[in-house]
């Protein structure tokens, strides 16, 4: 492609160099550089890319896209500038691989919790439906069937477009994808057309970046402020800040709720740990899910599922057939009488949601073991929160260590122990060796009992030093087990 084609979608602050000249590749990794590319300098909260631009250029980069002039420029290279190159990386990524959001309809989901069940749900109700379907998700993403490994909830504005222009080239009709408080701040999302746009909740969740929960909430909030006039913004009313963000939307606005007049309404008629019984809009459906939360998800998916144009009655036998997301409310039945359930809830609200589920299928039958940690080097300040919220709704709680990274294991969990009476710290223990903890769990828990494994989910890994050891919890509850048989 032409890099004066490339550039049609944003406004160079000047130019110096040939602008007719073909461009082979878009990269804002100088080790991803070949010759023939555009190199975009972003300057990102970890290094500033700026700093590589020589490497590019040696490289064999032939243009170079950033905010500054801070290199000497070889004869033969063409140099763009421009105010800000995150905002621009999106919409010149989006014309190099072809505006790939005007060849399917994509549709975002945001919010502190339920972002990755409800944009997978939806992928596989859409597939359930004859539909070609992409999803960029915090566990994978996938063309149709293909699974592509995913780092970041959000892939950066050119792995995305690379993924979604994928999407639309194999035939793609709809993609349902994730959308990050990050992402949407540092303009990941720039230059992409959504069809709709979902939010399901907001609590407090990574200050360590935003610094406040306003912040986070106006990162929440610019997602619908820019969502286009002939989308969809389904907001859950539910929450406080539902309105909040979709007071300046164009898009036409839906809501949903399992506690006021909606366009979506919901009630939980029965629940047990097999599913429940639902009522969506005045026709029940029975699900494979448990807990209010996962209502709201299953409400949203519905939702939009009937904004993108599917009949209700279709919409809720598609969801009648689904089950949970990997690592997100999974229940492993023990020979020995007690269940386990493992659940990303990484956050205070998470933890809270999560464990009010159970005690609203256990009715007070059987007791409730917790265990659960906090990632390192993240949001400190929700540590003790979490901890509080586990005693709670625990008869037992093991504080132990998730991905501890670059921090020492114990001062996490002394910070959560900060957060704890010295009543509630009788029924509280620490094990930092999450392998123990877990162990311990299954030990202490009788007939009808219920462990929650917390924080990790999906995650087959734990990251210590910055290196990744495998480390599954569901595979330490098996074993467990299957030990004790």
């Amino acid at each position: 492609m032409k890099l004066i084609e490339l550039l049609s979608k944003i406004r160079p602050t000047s130019i110096s160099g040939a602008v007719d000249i073909d461009i082979t590749g878009v990269s804002i990794d100088s080790r991803q550089v070949a010759p023939g590319h555009l190199f975009i300098a972003m300057r990102g909260t970890q290094a500033d890319g700026h700093a590589y631009i020589p490497a590019a250029i040696e490289r064999g980069a032939t243009a170079i896209l950033c905010e500054e002039m801070t290199f000497q420029s070889p004869p033969g290279l063409t140099v763009v500038l421009v105010k800000e190159s995150e905002e621009a990386a999106g919409r010149v990524a989006t014309m190099f691989y072809g505006d790939p959001t005007s060849r399917l309809k994509l549709v975002g989901v945001t919010g502190t919790n339920g972002k990755t069940t409800v944009a997978t749900l939806l992928y596989k109700v859409f597939r359930h439906f004859g539909h070609r379907v992409g999803l960029v998700s915090t566990v994978c993403n996938y063309i149709d069937d293909r699974a592509i490994p995913t780092e970041h909830t959000t892939p950066d504005p050119v792995t995305l477009n690379r993924l979604l222009g994928e999407m639309a080239d194999s035939g793609c009709e709809y993609a349902f994808m994730e959308v990050s408080s990050h992402a949407i701040h540092q303009r990941r999302i720039s230059g992409l057309r959504f069809a709709g746009g979902i939010f399901t909740n907001l609590t407090r969740d990574h200050l360590d970046y935003h610094k406040t929960v306003e912040n986070y909430l106006k990162a929440k909030k610019k997602f619908f402020d820019d969502m286009p006039k002939a989308a969809f913004s389904l907001t859950n009313i539910d929450d406080k800040n539902g309105l909040v963000m979709t007071q300046n939307t164009r898009s036409h606005v839906a809501t949903y709720s399992l506690r006021s007049l909606s366009d979506f309404k919901g009630r939980i008629l029965e629940s047990h740990f097999e599913g429940m019984l639902l009522d969506f809009n005045g026709r029940e459906v029975a699900v494979n899910f448990i807990g209010r939360f996962n209502a709201y998800n299953l409400l949203a998916v519905f939702g939009a599922a009937v904004l993108l144009g599917k009949p209700e009655e279709e919409v809720l036998i598609a969801i009648s057939t689904l089950y949970p997301v990997a690592g997100r409310f999974e229940a492993i039945r023990s020979p020995q009488g007690f269940t386990a359930i493992v659940d990303y809830a990484h956050t205070p609200d998470a933890l809270a949601n999560v464990l009010g589920a159970i005690h609203g299928v256990l009715e007070g039958k059987g007791k409730v073991i917790t265990v659960v940690g906090a990632g390192g080097n993240r949001d400190k300040g929700k540590r003790p929160l979490m901890a509080r919220e586990a005693v709670k709704a625990s008869d037992r709680l093991i504080i132990t260590s998730d991905n501890p990274r670059f921090e020492e294991p114990q001062a996490i969990i002394d910070d959560m122990l900060a957060g704890l009476s010295s009543g509630e710290m009788q029924k509280t223990i620490s094990i930092a060796d999450r392998r123990e903890a877990i162990r311990t769990a299954c030990l202490m828990a009788q007939p009808g009992d219920v462990i929650l494994v917390a924080g990790k989910g999906h995650e087959d890994y734990q990251e210590v030093r910055g290196v990744k050891h495998h480390f599954d919890d569901k595979e330490e509850i098996n074993k467990v087990i299957v030990a004790a048989k």
